[in-house]
């Protein structure tokens, strides 16, 4: 990153205007949900995203065409992703965004256990501790003795295991390519892959499910392009914390659109998941700040 360029305050801006622009993703895609099978919606958000981003990489100058460099790594990313996206859409279609957003937070937990075997980063009793904290706050918010407990809900787990996959490639990747160049390759081979499957379920969209779908692709577009310009002013140690700003914007849009209010247990769940993210990512920078850091962008779905 150019020292010249480097202004915490405005990452933070950026990163904080993602966070509020990436649950409408979600509201767009619930939305289509309802009468759209689950895997067309998935499909629209990487194609739409790919076509939205096009414009991007040629105004920028960026040579999408070319083969990227680790092309197994990149496309096991772009895989993790497009799965992690599947799970997640197939979770909010029949629960609320705020509570499967917080199985998705799982991610950095699972992400500090295979660190040490995929990375080589350092593990220890106050990191494991905090995984440990992190899962109980899973299990709250689950509620799974609670009447209104939905097994759909285990997709977010599915989702949230995919996506710390997909964090984990994003480091080994890190510096490989241009951020924005990645997020394209993330983007086409979602929409390859999952072209063929799409005409197995595919239900012709009216103009307005298009403009749905073409609103979820730009939405993702932007959200992801304020990501980026993020890292441009701060690190990722800066930013990290600020990730779980996107359940405040959830909830809210979540109350607007569906009348929506996360329950007290669903709560406590969700800081207590939180809460152990936060540590783990503070303490795996401070016991690794000997070692280069990747400084690469986490997207999410």
């Amino acid at each position: 990153m150019n020292s010249k360029a480097k202004n915490p305050l405005i990452g933070i801006a950026l990163m904080l205007g993602a966070m509020l622009v990436i649950p409408m993703l979600d509201i767009l895609a619930k939305l289509l949900t309802e009468d759209y099978p689950v895997l067309q919606v998935t499909w629209a958000r990487f194609v739409f995203h790919t076509l939205w981003l096009l414009p991007l990489l040629i105004w920028r100058k960026v040579h999408w065409w070319r083969m990227p460099k680790h092309p197994r790594t990149q496309l096991l990313r772009s895989l993790t992703l497009t799965f992690a996206t599947l799970f997640f859409f197939a979770a909010i279609q029949s629960n609320p965004i705020p509570n499967v957003l917080t199985m998705l937070f799982i991610s950095p937990l699972v992400v500090a256990i295979l660190a040490p075997f995929i990375l080589s980063e350092r593990f220890d009793v106050a990191i494991g501790t905090a995984v440990l904290l992190g899962f109980l706050g899973v299990v709250v918010a689950l509620q799974p003795n609670a009447e209104q407990f939905r097994p759909s809900l285990l997709l977010g787990l599915g989702a949230g295991v995919c996506y710390a996959l997909y964090i984990v490639a994003t480091k080994k990747l890190s510096l490989s390519a241009p951020p924005l160049l990645t997020l394209f390759y993330t983007a086409l081979v979602g929409a390859v892959v999952l072209s063929p499957l799409v005409a197995l379920v595919w239900i012709a969209p009216t103009p307005k499910a298009l403009l749905l779908m073409a609103s979820m692709g730009l939405v993702a577009a932007i959200g992801h392009f304020l990501l980026i310009k993020a890292f441009e002013f701060a690190t990722a140690s800066e930013l990290s914390p600020f990730n779980y700003f996107e359940i405040v914007g959830a909830t809210l849009l979540s109350y607007l659109f569906f009348d929506f209010l996360p329950s007290s247990q669903s709560l406590i769940g969700l800081m207590l998941v939180i809460g152990s993210g936060l540590y783990v990512a503070r303490r795996t920078i401070a016991i690794n700040k000997n070692k280069p850091q990747s400084e690469g962008v986490i997207d999410v779905p």
